[in-house]
Parts: C-alpha cells; structure tokens; sequence
C-alpha cells in the first residue's frame, strides 16, 4: 500500500502575516498603549508626542502611528495642533472645575441607587472595602489607598445596577485621572478620603438615599474649598489657558 504523501511544512511570509491582521490593527495597538499611559499620567497633559519617535519605539511606519493619535484626539486625549505638533490634551482649569461638577453629580446619583439597591453581597464588598482605605490610610501607603477607592467606589457603581449611568461616569472618571495622580500622596489627603467615605458609607447601610446622595456630592473635590485644595496638588503646566472672550 502506498504511503501517504506528507503535507509540506509552510511557514507564513511576514507580508502574509501582516495582510492576516485586521486593518487598523496595529494602530489600534498604538492608541490603546497611549491610551492607558496617557490615562495614569505616564504621559502627563502638555507633553509632546513626536510620530518618528513612537514610530521607531513600536517598530511600525509612521502610517498606524498617525491614525492612532488621529484616533487618540477623537476621544480628546490628544491635541493635534498644525505647526505645533502634537501633545496630550490639556484642561483649562475652567473645564476641569466643570468635568469635577458633572462627575459629583453622577457620583452622587450612583450612592443614592445603590442604597436603595444594594444587597448583601455588595454590603459586604462595600464594608471590606472602608476597611481597607482606613488599613491604607494608617499605613500612608498612597498605592495602596488608591486600588481600595476605586474598589469602593466600584462597589457602589455596580450596587446602584444601573449600566448607562455608570459608562458614562466611568468614561468621565477615565478623562481626569490623569489630574489625580498625586491626590493621595500624603496622609492628611488619604485621611480626608477616608472620612468622606465613612460618611457615604454610614448613609448606604442606614438607607438614607437623601444624605447618601450629599455625602457623596462633598466628596468630589469641585466645591470651592476642595477644588482648591485639588488644584494645590496639580502642576500648573499641566493647564491649559483659558480661553479669551
């Protein structure tokens, strides 16, 4: 009986492989590693993005670069200025009061839901949570203090069960991040944050919607006294100008 022909071996062309990934692919590996460090403050607001410079860091042509940032200053995280290059999107400390007013706002509405929603699960989640800000805040630890807010306040995102008002406050959050990285970075600021929460906190597990609702909206550093204290800790180059009338 005749033995079988073997199948030959073939190994893919790189041009080959390249045609095998989705158009756009590449860009879109771009933007979403320019996303996230523009989003920590990796890459602070104002800083310059130079396309040959990423170009040869992503070993790509400058082609899947460009439509990144294009894509990028879609989303308002980049400026692409003619003549003046391109650079991380800034605030003016005008829009940034207002953003820090819309996302209490949204905040304040998510603590009332949530104490009116929340179940035991999330109770549980949500005391776990207090405790490790206020193990945080005794140690200083500023790292660590920031996951457990994020923690806390994921747990009343998904307590007040309400999807579209929490993508759209996560996708605000997401835009002034980048304005946070220092917030915490000494006692008396994670300390503040911590109280803040015990009262938020007080008012979900005594189902006072009104007073979660309160609690909440103080928290958010756009009141007159908080958003300076918010402002103290924030570059001033990282600004930009207001607008002239």
């Amino acid at each position: 009986m005749p033995r079988s022909a073997k199948t030959p071996r073939t190994t893919a062309s790189p041009a080959a492989a390249t045609r095998a990934r989705p158009r756009g692919g590449r860009a879109l590996e771009i933007r979403n590693i320019l996303q996230a460090e523009i989003e920590s403050g990796e890459l602070p607001p104002g800083a310059a993005l130079d396309e040959r410079a990423l170009a040869e860091r992503f070993g790509v042509s400058r082609t899947p670069v460009r439509e990144a940032l294009q894509q990028l200053a879609a989303l308002d995280l980049v400026r692409i200025a003619p003549r003046h290059g391109v650079s991380v999107a800034r605030f003016s400390i005008t829009r940034m009061r207002s953003m820090l007013e819309f996302i209490g706002e949204l905040e304040a509405i998510c603590a009332k839901l949530a104490t009116r929603r929340i179940d035991s699960a999330g109770i549980t989640r949500l005391k776990a949570s207090l405790a490790a800000c206020k193990d945080a805040a005794d140690r200083a630890d500023s790292r660590a203090y920031a996951e457990a807010n994020r923690e806390l306040h994921d747990v009343i995102y998904q307590a007040s069960r309400n999807p579209y008002l929490t993508d759209h406050l996560r996708a605000a959050r997401r835009m002034v991040q980048r304005y946070h990285t220092r917030y915490f970075h000494t006692q008396a600021q994670m300390r503040k944050s911590y109280n803040d929460h015990v009262a938020v906190v007080e008012a979900i597990l005594k189902g006072d919607e009104a007073e979660a609702y309160h609690a909440m909206l103080r928290h958010v550093p756009a009141g007159t006294t908080e958003f300076s204290e918010f402002l103290a800790t924030v570059p001033l180059e990282f600004f930009e100008a207001e607008p002239v009338e």
